[in-house]
């Protein structure tokens, strides 16, 4: 009986032993785990913002493009009414070209459709001598 409870005292204590490195040796594989897992977290999240800082800029470039794009044909379009103002212009003065009876037409128009005292004064050039209104 000596003999088994000896046996049994050895193989509790080589039991107890074992249960104690395993434990001990399973905290340090759980530590390491978490320290690669949090790692790799962090380069997860890491890789993350550099997408999305990626993207951002990318989408500001797009915006910067496209506000010259469109900066590009405000501008054109501008010029398109400016030619086209110019062109009226220059049909407008080809049409009023020797016609003076129309010219005094339009002048005496417009004198007698503005408001206000006139008085007409009809001179050699016939150019009227406008007066300074009063309060």
């Amino acid at each position: 009986m000596k003999k088994l409870s000896l046996f049994a005292v050895i193989a509790l204590s080589f039991s107890l032993t074992s249960c104690w490195e395993f434990n001990r040796t399973q905290k340090f594989k759980d530590a390491e785990n978490n320290g690669k897992s949090v790692l790799i977290e962090a380069q997860s999240s890491r890789k993350a913002l550099i997408e999305t800082a990626k993207a951002e800029n990318e989408s500001a470039t797009l915006q910067a493009e496209a506000r010259i794009k469109i900066a590009k044909a405000e501008a054109q379009a501008e010029i398109e009414r400016a030619y086209g103002i110019a062109k009226a212009n220059q049909i407008i003065g080809n049409s009023l070209k020797g016609n003076s009876e129309y010219l005094k037409y339009l002048q005496i128009d417009a004198i007698k459709n503005s408001s206000g005292s006139k008085v007409y004064i009809p001179t050699e050039a016939n150019l009227p001598i406008l007066e300074a209104r009063t309060k």
